[in-house]
Protein backbone atom coordinates (compact mmCIF):
# COMPACT_ATOMS: atom_id res chain seq x y z
CA UNK A 1 0.00 0.00 0.00
CA UNK A 2 2.90 2.29 -0.78
CA UNK A 3 4.30 4.69 -3.40
CA UNK A 4 7.64 5.81 -3.38
CA UNK A 5 10.11 8.66 -4.96
CA UNK A 6 11.57 7.16 -8.12
CA UNK A 7 15.15 7.78 -8.64
CA UNK A 8 17.66 6.85 -11.39
CA UNK A 9 20.69 4.07 -10.40
CA UNK A 10 22.60 1.36 -11.84
CA UNK A 11 25.25 0.87 -14.06
CA UNK A 12 27.89 3.83 -14.75
CA UNK A 13 29.13 3.38 -18.43
CA UNK A 14 29.57 6.24 -20.42
CA UNK A 15 27.54 6.75 -22.92
CA UNK A 16 29.53 8.89 -25.42
CA UNK A 17 25.73 9.76 -27.78
CA UNK A 18 26.17 13.40 -26.02
CA UNK A 19 25.04 16.74 -26.98
CA UNK A 20 28.54 18.21 -28.15
CA UNK A 21 27.03 19.57 -31.18
CA UNK A 22 24.75 21.97 -29.35
CA UNK A 23 26.59 24.85 -28.38
CA UNK A 24 23.64 27.11 -27.69
CA UNK A 25 21.63 24.76 -26.14
CA UNK A 26 20.36 25.88 -22.18
CA UNK A 27 20.27 23.00 -19.83
CA UNK A 28 17.82 23.46 -16.60
CA UNK A 29 18.59 21.01 -13.48
CA UNK A 30 15.59 20.19 -11.88
CA UNK A 31 11.82 19.90 -13.20
CA UNK A 32 10.07 21.77 -10.19
CA UNK A 33 8.07 25.23 -10.35
CA UNK A 34 11.42 26.75 -11.03
CA UNK A 35 12.95 24.40 -13.68
CA UNK A 36 10.16 24.05 -15.63
CA UNK A 37 9.54 28.17 -15.36
CA UNK A 38 12.68 28.68 -17.30
CA UNK A 39 12.11 26.06 -19.11
CA UNK A 40 8.49 27.24 -21.15
CA UNK A 41 10.03 30.80 -20.95
CA UNK A 42 12.86 30.27 -23.06
CA UNK A 43 11.29 27.75 -25.21
CA UNK A 44 8.68 30.15 -26.76
CA UNK A 45 11.88 32.56 -27.10
CA UNK A 46 12.81 29.88 -29.63
CA UNK A 47 15.91 28.96 -27.58
CA UNK A 48 17.03 25.21 -27.20
CA UNK A 49 16.49 23.63 -23.87
CA UNK A 50 17.14 20.62 -22.16
CA UNK A 51 15.56 19.92 -18.63
CA UNK A 52 16.96 17.39 -16.48
CA UNK A 53 15.06 16.08 -13.52
CA UNK A 54 15.93 13.15 -11.52
CA UNK A 55 12.66 11.79 -10.83
CA UNK A 56 10.18 9.91 -12.51
CA UNK A 57 7.57 13.12 -12.03
CA UNK A 58 7.93 16.39 -12.43
CA UNK A 59 6.86 19.52 -10.52
CA UNK A 60 8.94 18.84 -7.07
CA UNK A 61 7.49 19.58 -3.89
CA UNK A 62 4.78 20.89 -6.13
CA UNK A 63 4.03 17.47 -7.66
CA UNK A 64 0.65 15.60 -7.82
CA UNK A 65 1.03 11.88 -5.93
CA UNK A 66 -1.27 8.92 -7.57
CA UNK A 67 -2.21 6.06 -5.98
CA UNK A 68 -5.23 4.04 -7.23
CA UNK A 69 -6.78 7.31 -9.11
CA UNK A 70 -6.40 9.23 -5.49
CA UNK A 71 -4.37 12.09 -6.34
CA UNK A 72 -2.65 14.40 -3.33
CA UNK A 73 -0.85 17.23 -3.06
CA UNK A 74 2.79 17.00 -1.17
CA UNK A 75 2.26 19.82 1.43
CA UNK A 76 -0.96 21.62 -0.06
CA UNK A 77 -0.15 24.07 -2.71
CA UNK A 78 -2.20 26.97 -2.80
CA UNK A 79 -2.16 29.55 -5.90
CA UNK A 80 -2.14 32.77 -4.69
CA UNK A 81 0.48 35.44 -5.70
CA UNK A 82 1.12 39.90 -5.85
CA UNK A 83 3.30 38.74 -8.86
CA UNK A 84 1.45 39.55 -12.33
CA UNK A 85 4.02 37.20 -14.87
CA UNK A 86 3.39 34.61 -12.27
CA UNK A 87 -0.74 35.39 -12.29
CA UNK A 88 -0.51 35.70 -16.39
CA UNK A 89 1.85 32.38 -16.92
CA UNK A 90 -0.63 30.18 -14.58
CA UNK A 91 -3.23 31.18 -16.72
CA UNK A 92 -1.95 30.94 -19.36
CA UNK A 93 -1.24 27.39 -18.91
CA UNK A 94 -4.37 26.25 -17.27
CA UNK A 95 -6.75 28.81 -17.72
CA UNK A 96 -10.29 27.08 -16.48
CA UNK A 97 -8.42 23.90 -15.01
CA UNK A 98 -7.93 26.78 -12.15
CA UNK A 99 -10.45 26.68 -9.51
CA UNK A 100 -11.28 28.82 -6.90
CA UNK A 101 -11.79 27.48 -3.66
CA UNK A 102 -12.54 28.82 -0.32
CA UNK A 103 -10.23 28.98 2.75
CA UNK A 104 -10.69 27.50 5.71
CA UNK A 105 -7.44 26.45 7.67
CA UNK A 106 -7.03 26.11 11.82
CA UNK A 107 -4.90 25.24 14.72
CA UNK A 108 -5.86 22.27 16.72
CA UNK A 109 -4.74 23.11 20.07
CA UNK A 110 -5.48 20.73 22.89
CA UNK A 111 -8.32 19.52 21.03
CA UNK A 112 -9.58 23.34 20.88
CA UNK A 113 -10.04 24.89 17.05
CA UNK A 114 -8.43 28.34 16.28
CA UNK A 115 -9.63 29.72 13.54
CA UNK A 116 -6.18 31.02 10.94
CA UNK A 117 -6.13 33.41 9.92
CA UNK A 118 -6.90 33.93 13.81
CA UNK A 119 -10.87 35.40 14.47
CA UNK A 120 -10.94 37.52 17.74
CA UNK A 121 -14.19 36.00 19.14
CA UNK A 122 -12.79 32.80 18.19
CA UNK A 123 -9.52 33.03 20.13
CA UNK A 124 -11.23 34.78 23.06
CA UNK A 125 -13.69 31.35 23.71
CA UNK A 126 -11.09 28.89 22.84
CA UNK A 127 -8.33 30.82 25.14
CA UNK A 128 -10.79 31.79 27.67
CA UNK A 129 -10.48 35.21 29.64
CA UNK A 130 -7.78 34.39 32.08
CA UNK A 131 -5.01 33.00 29.57
CA UNK A 132 -6.58 35.83 27.19
CA UNK A 133 -5.53 38.55 29.79
CA UNK A 134 -2.45 37.27 30.41
CA UNK A 135 -1.85 37.03 26.79
CA UNK A 136 -2.22 40.85 26.57
CA UNK A 137 -0.34 41.39 29.50
CA UNK A 138 2.52 39.20 27.63
CA UNK A 139 2.41 41.29 24.58
CA UNK A 140 2.52 44.89 26.43
CA UNK A 141 5.47 43.74 28.20
CA UNK A 142 7.27 43.04 24.72
CA UNK A 143 6.53 46.39 23.04
CA UNK A 144 7.65 47.70 26.67
CA UNK A 145 10.76 45.88 26.83
CA UNK A 146 11.48 43.82 23.85
CA UNK A 147 14.37 41.73 23.33
CA UNK A 148 17.13 43.84 22.06
CA UNK A 149 18.55 41.49 19.40
CA UNK A 150 16.11 39.08 17.02
CA UNK A 151 18.76 36.96 16.08
CA UNK A 152 16.33 33.62 16.52
CA UNK A 153 12.76 32.99 15.81
CA UNK A 154 12.05 33.02 19.25
CA UNK A 155 13.08 36.75 20.35
CA UNK A 156 11.55 37.69 16.33
CA UNK A 157 8.24 36.06 17.08
CA UNK A 158 8.34 36.94 21.35
CA UNK A 159 8.88 40.77 20.12
CA UNK A 160 5.79 41.14 18.01
CA UNK A 161 3.32 38.39 19.60
CA UNK A 162 4.70 38.83 23.31
CA UNK A 163 6.04 35.75 25.16
CA UNK A 164 3.05 33.32 26.23
CA UNK A 165 1.70 33.75 22.79
CA UNK A 166 4.61 32.47 21.18
CA UNK A 167 4.60 29.43 23.10
CA UNK A 168 1.24 28.69 22.97
CA UNK A 169 1.03 29.00 18.73
CA UNK A 170 4.54 28.97 17.40
CA UNK A 171 6.89 27.03 19.55
CA UNK A 172 5.50 23.35 19.71
CA UNK A 173 4.52 23.21 16.10
CA UNK A 174 7.42 24.96 14.75
CA UNK A 175 9.93 22.69 16.55
CA UNK A 176 7.86 19.96 15.41
CA UNK A 177 8.80 20.83 12.06
CA UNK A 178 12.14 21.77 11.75
CA UNK A 179 13.32 19.24 14.08
CA UNK A 180 15.63 21.85 16.29
CA UNK A 181 15.09 24.55 18.82
CA UNK A 182 13.38 27.81 17.73
CA UNK A 183 16.73 29.77 19.25
CA UNK A 184 18.70 27.79 16.37
CA UNK A 185 16.21 28.82 13.82
CA UNK A 186 17.21 31.94 12.37
CA UNK A 187 14.86 35.52 12.01
CA UNK A 188 14.98 35.72 8.82
CA UNK A 189 13.06 32.38 8.61
CA UNK A 190 10.23 34.18 10.68
CA UNK A 191 10.18 37.47 9.04
CA UNK A 192 9.60 35.58 5.45
CA UNK A 193 7.08 33.53 6.68
CA UNK A 194 5.27 34.52 9.69
CA UNK A 195 1.96 36.62 8.97
CA UNK A 196 1.63 40.09 10.72
CA UNK A 197 -1.61 39.63 12.01
CA UNK A 198 -1.75 39.48 15.19
CA UNK A 199 -4.15 37.52 17.87
CA UNK A 200 -3.87 40.83 20.33
CA UNK A 201 -4.43 42.87 17.29
CA UNK A 202 -7.33 41.10 16.89
CA UNK A 203 -8.45 40.87 20.86
CA UNK A 204 -7.81 44.10 21.39
CA UNK A 205 -9.89 45.37 18.51
CA UNK A 206 -12.78 43.10 19.50
CA UNK A 207 -12.69 44.29 22.77
CA UNK A 208 -13.09 48.18 21.54
CA UNK A 209 -9.22 48.94 23.48
CA UNK A 210 -7.24 49.43 20.01
CA UNK A 211 -8.39 52.43 17.74
CA UNK A 212 -10.74 51.31 15.17
CA UNK A 213 -9.47 53.25 12.49
CA UNK A 214 -6.53 51.23 12.50
CA UNK A 215 -5.48 49.15 8.87
CA UNK A 216 -4.21 45.59 9.95
CA UNK A 217 -3.38 42.76 7.80
CA UNK A 218 -5.32 39.91 7.51
CA UNK A 219 -4.44 36.73 5.13
CA UNK A 220 -6.73 35.44 1.88
CA UNK A 221 -9.80 34.00 2.45
CA UNK A 222 -9.90 32.42 -1.42
CA UNK A 223 -7.15 31.08 -3.52
CA UNK A 224 -6.78 29.62 -6.73
CA UNK A 225 -5.84 25.63 -7.18
CA UNK A 226 -5.74 23.27 -10.03
CA UNK A 227 -8.60 21.06 -10.74
CA UNK A 228 -6.30 18.06 -10.67
CA UNK A 229 -3.92 18.98 -7.88
CA UNK A 230 -0.67 21.33 -8.34
CA UNK A 231 1.05 18.64 -10.43
CA UNK A 232 -1.54 19.43 -13.37
CA UNK A 233 -0.08 22.70 -13.55
CA UNK A 234 3.77 21.66 -14.25
CA UNK A 235 3.05 17.76 -16.12
CA UNK A 236 1.11 20.93 -18.87
CA UNK A 237 4.05 22.97 -18.56
CA UNK A 238 6.60 19.88 -19.48
CA UNK A 239 4.09 18.82 -22.55
CA UNK A 240 4.61 22.89 -23.97
CA UNK A 241 7.91 22.67 -23.40
CA UNK A 242 8.60 19.90 -25.79
CA UNK A 243 5.64 20.93 -27.87
CA UNK A 244 8.18 23.91 -28.37
CA UNK A 245 10.81 21.97 -29.55
CA UNK A 246 12.49 21.20 -26.45
CA UNK A 247 13.33 18.35 -24.09
CA UNK A 248 11.95 16.98 -20.42
CA UNK A 249 14.01 14.53 -19.35
CA UNK A 250 12.96 12.71 -16.91
CA UNK A 251 14.79 9.68 -14.82
CA UNK A 252 18.05 11.91 -15.62
CA UNK A 253 20.28 12.59 -12.16
CA UNK A 254 23.13 15.00 -12.39
CA UNK A 255 26.22 13.80 -11.11
CA UNK A 256 28.69 16.30 -11.65
CA UNK A 257 28.84 19.73 -13.33
CA UNK A 258 31.96 20.13 -15.23
CA UNK A 259 33.52 23.30 -14.84
CA UNK A 260 36.44 24.48 -17.77
CA UNK A 261 38.31 28.23 -17.77
CA UNK A 262 35.48 29.73 -15.51
CA UNK A 263 32.86 28.31 -17.22
CA UNK A 264 30.03 25.88 -16.68
CA UNK A 265 30.73 23.28 -19.74
CA UNK A 266 28.62 19.98 -19.58
CA UNK A 267 26.29 18.05 -17.42
CA UNK A 268 27.12 14.51 -16.11
CA UNK A 269 23.68 12.72 -16.38
CA UNK A 270 22.69 9.38 -14.95
CA UNK A 271 19.89 7.42 -16.93
CA UNK A 272 19.27 3.78 -17.34
CA UNK A 273 22.90 2.51 -15.64
CA UNK A 274 24.60 4.59 -18.00
CA UNK A 275 26.38 8.46 -17.97
CA UNK A 276 25.72 10.78 -20.62
CA UNK A 277 27.02 13.83 -21.13
CA UNK A 278 25.02 16.93 -22.05
CA UNK A 279 26.60 19.72 -22.88
CA UNK A 280 25.46 23.33 -22.98
CA UNK A 281 26.24 27.19 -23.01
CA UNK A 282 24.27 28.15 -19.99
CA UNK A 283 22.91 26.23 -17.23
CA UNK A 284 20.10 27.14 -14.52
CA UNK A 285 19.63 24.74 -11.75
CA UNK A 286 17.15 24.46 -8.88
CA UNK A 287 19.02 21.03 -7.59
CA UNK A 288 19.91 21.53 -3.27
CA UNK A 289 22.86 23.49 -3.21
CA UNK A 290 24.71 21.19 -1.23
CA UNK A 291 24.14 18.58 -4.07
CA UNK A 292 25.57 21.09 -6.94
CA UNK A 293 29.09 21.44 -4.75
CA UNK A 294 29.28 17.99 -4.49
CA UNK A 295 29.37 17.70 -8.23
CA UNK A 296 31.16 20.58 -9.84
CA UNK A 297 33.95 19.59 -11.44
CA UNK A 298 37.09 20.21 -10.60
CA UNK A 299 36.54 20.37 -6.95
CA UNK A 300 35.90 23.94 -5.32
CA UNK A 301 37.56 25.04 -2.33
CA UNK A 302 37.63 23.52 0.92
CA UNK A 303 35.81 26.19 2.61
CA UNK A 304 32.79 26.52 -0.34
CA UNK A 305 32.85 22.02 0.26
CA UNK A 306 32.44 22.38 4.34
CA UNK A 307 29.63 25.57 3.65
CA UNK A 308 27.95 23.00 1.43
CA UNK A 309 28.14 20.38 3.84
CA UNK A 310 26.97 22.44 6.48
CA UNK A 311 23.71 23.22 5.23
CA UNK A 312 21.19 20.90 6.43
CA UNK A 313 17.34 20.02 5.06
CA UNK A 314 14.22 19.23 6.47
CA UNK A 315 12.78 15.64 5.00
CA UNK A 316 9.29 14.83 4.93
CA UNK A 317 6.44 11.95 5.27
CA UNK A 318 2.96 12.10 3.67
CA UNK A 319 0.55 9.44 4.49
CA UNK A 320 -2.36 9.21 2.59
CA UNK A 321 -5.25 7.82 4.79
CA UNK A 322 -8.70 6.58 2.68
CA UNK A 323 -11.42 6.41 4.46
CA UNK A 324 -15.05 5.44 3.54
CA UNK A 325 -16.93 8.61 4.40
CA UNK A 326 -16.55 11.28 2.32
CA UNK A 327 -16.98 14.33 4.84
CA UNK A 328 -14.53 14.12 7.96
CA UNK A 329 -13.88 17.80 8.90
CA UNK A 330 -14.63 20.85 6.70
CA UNK A 331 -10.91 22.51 6.37
CA UNK A 332 -8.48 22.23 3.47
CA UNK A 333 -5.99 21.69 6.33
CA UNK A 334 -5.40 21.92 9.97
CA UNK A 335 -2.08 22.80 12.01
CA UNK A 336 -1.96 20.29 14.70
CA UNK A 337 0.24 22.09 17.76
CA UNK A 338 -1.21 19.35 20.15
CA UNK A 339 1.61 18.31 22.25
CA UNK A 340 1.97 14.31 22.28
CA UNK A 341 1.17 12.97 18.85
CA UNK A 342 4.25 13.58 15.36
CA UNK A 343 1.59 14.18 12.85
CA UNK A 344 2.29 18.27 12.08
CA UNK A 345 -0.17 19.46 9.30
CA UNK A 346 -3.64 17.25 8.37
CA UNK A 347 -4.73 17.74 4.50
CA UNK A 348 -7.99 17.21 3.36
CA UNK A 349 -7.66 16.70 -0.28
CA UNK A 350 -11.27 16.43 -1.27
CA UNK A 351 -12.05 20.24 0.70
CA UNK A 352 -9.35 21.54 -2.13
CA UNK A 353 -10.50 19.83 -5.30
CA UNK A 354 -12.80 17.17 -5.75
CA UNK A 355 -11.89 15.86 -8.58
CA UNK A 356 -8.85 14.61 -6.41
CA UNK A 357 -10.72 11.92 -4.99
CA UNK A 358 -12.29 9.67 -7.19
CA UNK A 359 -15.10 7.77 -5.10
CA UNK A 360 -18.22 10.27 -3.90
CA UNK A 361 -18.55 7.75 -0.41
CA UNK A 362 -14.71 8.12 0.14
CA UNK A 363 -12.19 10.42 1.52
CA UNK A 364 -8.11 11.07 1.35
CA UNK A 365 -6.46 12.50 4.30
CA UNK A 366 -3.02 13.58 4.01
CA UNK A 367 -1.34 12.98 7.41
CA UNK A 368 2.15 15.02 7.16
CA UNK A 369 5.16 14.73 9.13
CA UNK A 370 8.23 16.31 9.72
CA UNK A 371 11.59 14.30 10.14
CA UNK A 372 15.32 13.93 9.48
CA UNK A 373 16.46 10.93 7.06
CA UNK A 374 17.92 9.56 10.19
CA UNK A 375 15.08 9.84 11.90
CA UNK A 376 12.92 6.58 13.51
CA UNK A 377 10.01 7.86 11.69
CA UNK A 378 12.02 7.82 8.25
CA UNK A 379 12.63 4.14 8.76
CA UNK A 380 9.68 2.84 10.05
CA UNK A 381 7.66 0.94 6.99
CA UNK A 382 5.08 2.12 5.11
CA UNK A 383 2.34 0.07 6.77
CA UNK A 384 4.22 1.29 10.67
CA UNK A 385 3.52 5.00 9.53
CA UNK A 386 -0.11 4.23 8.01
CA UNK A 387 -1.13 2.15 11.56
CA UNK A 388 0.50 5.63 13.52
CA UNK A 389 -1.21 8.02 11.05
CA UNK A 390 -4.67 6.34 11.62
CA UNK A 391 -3.74 5.93 15.25
CA UNK A 392 -2.82 9.68 15.49
CA UNK A 393 -5.94 10.89 13.40
CA UNK A 394 -8.44 8.59 16.07
CA UNK A 395 -6.50 10.26 18.99
CA UNK A 396 -6.94 13.40 17.44
CA UNK A 397 -11.27 12.92 17.25
CA UNK A 398 -10.75 14.38 13.56
CA UNK A 399 -12.54 11.54 11.76
CA UNK A 400 -15.56 10.22 13.95
CA UNK A 401 -16.74 6.93 12.90
CA UNK A 402 -14.79 6.99 9.43
CA UNK A 403 -12.66 3.63 8.93
CA UNK A 404 -9.19 2.96 6.85
CA UNK A 405 -10.02 1.63 3.51
CA UNK A 406 -6.47 1.81 2.54
CA UNK A 407 -3.41 4.43 2.66
CA UNK A 408 0.13 4.69 1.00
CA UNK A 409 3.31 7.09 1.80
CA UNK A 410 5.42 9.17 -0.18
CA UNK A 411 8.88 10.26 1.39
CA UNK A 412 10.31 13.15 0.07
CA UNK A 413 13.42 13.91 1.18
CA UNK A 414 15.51 17.57 1.31
CA UNK A 415 12.03 19.42 1.23
CA UNK A 416 12.41 22.34 3.39
CA UNK A 417 15.88 24.10 3.12
CA UNK A 418 16.80 24.93 7.25
CA UNK A 419 17.87 28.70 8.24
CA UNK A 420 19.72 27.29 11.34
CA UNK A 421 22.84 29.25 12.44
CA UNK A 422 24.85 27.66 9.98
CA UNK A 423 23.01 28.38 6.63
CA UNK A 424 23.34 32.44 5.70
CA UNK A 425 27.45 32.27 6.31
CA UNK A 426 27.31 29.21 4.30
CA UNK A 427 25.14 30.34 1.77
CA UNK A 428 27.30 33.26 1.47
CA UNK A 429 29.96 31.60 0.66
CA UNK A 430 28.95 29.51 -1.64
CA UNK A 431 27.19 32.39 -3.43
CA UNK A 432 31.08 34.01 -4.09
CA UNK A 433 32.59 30.65 -5.49
CA UNK A 434 29.48 30.40 -7.81
CA UNK A 435 29.57 34.07 -8.79
CA UNK A 436 32.70 33.47 -10.67
CA UNK A 437 31.08 31.02 -12.98
CA UNK A 438 29.17 33.43 -14.97
CA UNK A 439 26.76 30.91 -17.22
CA UNK A 440 25.59 28.88 -14.34
CA UNK A 441 22.52 29.87 -11.81
CA UNK A 442 20.83 28.86 -9.33
CA UNK A 443 16.86 29.59 -9.09
CA UNK A 444 13.91 27.83 -6.50
CA UNK A 445 13.73 27.15 -3.39
CA UNK A 446 16.27 24.25 -2.90
CA UNK A 447 18.49 25.90 -5.42
CA UNK A 448 18.85 28.97 -3.26
CA UNK A 449 18.14 27.39 0.12
CA UNK A 450 15.69 29.81 0.62
CA UNK A 451 12.10 28.80 1.86
CA UNK A 452 10.38 30.48 -1.47
CA UNK A 453 6.73 30.14 -1.66
CA UNK A 454 5.81 28.41 -5.17
CA UNK A 455 5.45 31.90 -7.19
CA UNK A 456 8.43 33.26 -5.81
CA UNK A 457 10.42 30.17 -6.87
CA UNK A 458 8.62 31.10 -10.50
CA UNK A 459 9.50 34.71 -10.37
CA UNK A 460 13.27 33.72 -9.64
CA UNK A 461 13.27 31.73 -12.87
CA UNK A 462 11.87 34.60 -14.48
CA UNK A 463 14.18 37.07 -13.41
CA UNK A 464 17.28 34.31 -14.47
CA UNK A 465 15.89 34.44 -18.36
CA UNK A 466 15.45 38.13 -18.29
CA UNK A 467 18.96 37.83 -17.34
CA UNK A 468 20.18 35.54 -20.16
CA UNK A 469 18.57 37.98 -22.72
CA UNK A 470 20.89 41.13 -20.96
CA UNK A 471 18.96 42.15 -17.81
CA UNK A 472 20.54 42.54 -14.36
CA UNK A 473 18.04 41.63 -11.60
CA UNK A 474 19.08 40.11 -8.22
CA UNK A 475 17.38 36.81 -7.78
CA UNK A 476 18.41 36.72 -4.31
CA UNK A 477 16.30 39.72 -3.28
CA UNK A 478 13.06 38.19 -4.36
CA UNK A 479 11.07 37.09 -0.92
CA UNK A 480 13.06 39.37 0.76
CA UNK A 481 11.95 42.70 -0.35
CA UNK A 482 8.30 41.17 -0.82
CA UNK A 483 5.30 41.79 2.00
CA UNK A 484 4.59 38.48 2.61
CA UNK A 485 2.32 36.72 -0.02
CA UNK A 486 -1.04 36.23 1.55
CA UNK A 487 -1.30 39.54 3.25
CA UNK A 488 -4.08 42.09 2.61
CA UNK A 489 -4.60 45.05 4.27
CA UNK A 490 -7.79 45.90 5.83
CA UNK A 491 -10.24 48.60 8.14
CA UNK A 492 -10.14 47.33 11.72
CA UNK A 493 -13.64 48.01 11.32
CA UNK A 494 -14.87 46.23 8.77
CA UNK A 495 -12.35 43.27 10.33
CA UNK A 496 -14.18 43.33 14.02
CA UNK A 497 -17.43 42.98 12.23
CA UNK A 498 -16.62 39.91 10.37
CA UNK A 499 -15.22 38.44 13.47
CA UNK A 500 -18.62 39.00 15.41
Amino acid sequence: MSATIASAGGRHDTDEASSRDDGNRVVIIGAGPAGLTAGYLLAKQGRRVTVLEADAIVGGISRTARYKEFRFDIGGHRFFTKIKPVEDLWNELLGDDMLEVPRLSRILYNRTFFHYPLKAQNALAGLGIWKTLLVVGSYIKAQIRPHPVEDNFEQWVSNRFGDRLYRIFFKTYTEKVWGIPCTEIRAEWAAQRVQGLSLVRAILSATSLQRQSLTIKSLIERFRYPRLGPGQMWEKCAERIVELGGEVLRAHRVTSLEVRDGKARAALVECGGTVKRIDGSHFITSMPLRTLVRGLDPKPPGDVLSAAEALAYRDFILVALILDRPHVFPDNWIYVHTPGVRVGRIQNFGNWSRAMVPRDDAACIGMEYFCFKDDDLWARSDDELIRLASDELKDLGLAPGANLVDGTVVRMPKAYPIYDTNYKPSVDTIRRHLDGIPNLVTVGRNGMHKYNNQDHSMYTAMLAVENLNGAHHDLWAVNTDFEYHEEQRVDAVSASRAAT
